[in-house]
């Protein structure tokens, strides 16, 4: 029998978590009020600027595209030279969910350990992507041995 665990939101509504043989994560509840998100995608706009002779790694332009400029009180002046320049390049995976909101909760994002939201080890799973279904979402996971010093899934996430 499939392990399933039940997590009631500051609004009252109950999910259900059941654990598939695949080691997936069917998710299911009241999903009529939610978001969801998808990855950048950094791409067109990566190889543009080296193209152009640009030299930072991959990482420092992930964050270097989306920063902004500010004056020395603190007031938005605009993108820095580089987000206006190759931040309209930056798109979203739109074949992959990232992370999924119902209104009340629980928020739930790649990366995370999903033991950690519903409070239950037998889901001691990596959260790697969505996939919605007629009933909520399978939560696409990978298996983590349970460690309770282990830090690593904490590890800062890289989109490439």
């Amino acid at each position: 029998m499939s392990k399933v665990v039940k997590y009631k939101n500051r609004y009252g509504d109950v999910f259900t978590f059941t654990k598939q043989e695949d080691g997936n994560v069917l998710w299911e509840g009241n999903f009529e009020f939610h978001r969801y998100g998808m990855p950048n995608d950094y791409t067109d706009a990566y190889r543009a600027y080296t193209a152009n002779g640009g030299l930072m790694g991959l990482k420092e332009f992930k964050e270097e595209v989306h920063r902004s400029v500010y004056d020395e009180n603190d007031n938005y002046i605009g993108p820095c030279d580089i987000s206006r320049v190759y931040g309209k390049l930056v798109e979203s995976k739109k074949d992959v969910i990232d992370m999924v909101d119902p209104s009340g909760g629980p928020y739930i994002t790649a990366g995370q350990m999903l033991s950690h939201i519903i409070f239950d080890n037998e889901f001691n799973v990596i959260v790697e992507s969505f996939e919605r279904v007629d009933t909520g979402y399978i939560i696409k996971c990978k298996e983590h041995e349970y460690d309770p010093n282990d830090m690593s899934h904490l590890r800062e996430r890289t989109d490439d």
